[in-house]
């Protein structure tokens, strides 16, 4: 286990934030791969498929184990590479004990409560990893930069001031320590997409009929708030980030390497947990060889 754990906390520290206090957006380079360079493409992909098949074990330990639980957490500029990272990473997983869920632009019904309370209603359950791709971070992103979202949650004229987006990183701090404390481990993935490599790959969609689907027109009408989301992205991680509910800033012009990284990172916190198999007591091992006994005398 700590073999393991030290092998991917090499490649996760570089972006790992616990404390944001001094942390700065562009620090981070996004087109960073560390060490390996485009070359080692191949080899690291041999890696991670040895990374998928750990990730397999170890989550068939934290469903035995029953403890715990893991929830992942993706917030990314479109065309980051969300979906792909939570594709071939979780890829070895077994489907009972892993949930997906996307969140879109809020319903109706979701809009007449809090703005936790749809997340709320997904937590994975113990020995099970639970992944949302997007959040309620959203709450101090997109409607951060789309202050008219803001007006559609109905919220009283007095609650809305100029505190309301330090209330709600407070709130999230405290949500994420009540769910570290009731055993939901909380892993965070700003997927970190440099503006130049999201127009290649937005043209790439436009370019190739088999992507147009995964186009919209939003999408480059949103790339006009580039600055605005940046500075939202840096306020979140500096406000968020703590050691129970640490974020990891992924550079992400590099699908291969991201998902690397985000890999490492959750085999890293599973294998911190020191899981393990129910052990059998007297009576239940009498009772396998009872059990044996009577299918070999069939």
């Amino acid at each position: 286990m700590k073999s393991i754990q030290k092998k991917c906390r090499k490649l996760t520290q570089p972006f790992r934030v616990t404390d944001g206090k001094e942390f700065r957006l562009k620090k981070i380079d996004p087109d960073d791969t560390l060490w390996l360079k485009r070359e080692d493409k191949s080899r690291v992909a041999e890696a991670l498929e040895e990374g998928i098949q750990a990730l397999a074990e170890f989550q068939d330990r934290l469903y035995a184990d029953n403890r715990w639980a893991l929830l992942l957490i993706f917030q990314a500029m479109d065309a980051a590479g969300k979906d792909s990272a939570i594709k071939h990473v979780m890829s070895g997983v077994n489907p009972q004990g892993c949930q997906v869920m996307s969140f879109k632009a809020p319903s109706a019904e979701e809009l007449d409560h809090d703005y936790l309370w749809r997340c709320f209603q997904h937590l994975p359950n113990r020995g099970h990893i639970g992944i949302f791709n997007r959040s309620y971070y959203e709450e101090t992103l997109v409607v951060r930069v789309h202050p008219e979202l803001l007006e559609r949650q109905r919220l009283p004229a007095e609650l809305v001031t100029r505190r309301i987006w330090d209330e709600r990183f407070q709130d999230i701090r405290s949500f994420e320590r009540y769910l570290t404390r009731n055993g939901i481990v909380v892993r965070k993935f700003f997927l970190h997409v440099s503006k130049e490599e999201q127009k290649r790959r937005f043209l790439e969609r436009i370019e190739k009929p088999e992507k147009n689907w995964k186009f919209s027109s939003t999408d480059v009408q949103e790339r006009g708030f580039w600055r605005e989301y940046m500075a939202a992205y840096e306020e979140m991680i500096r406000h968020t980030a703590t050691p129970e509910a640490p974020w990891y800033v992924v550079p992400a012009d590099h699908k291969w390497f991201t998902r690397a990284v985000v890999a490492a990172a959750v085999i890293e916190t599973l294998a911190s947990l020191e899981l393990a198999y129910p052990e059998v007591d007297k009576d239940k091992r009498k009772e396998l060889v009872a059990a044996k006994q009577a299918l070999l005398e069939e």
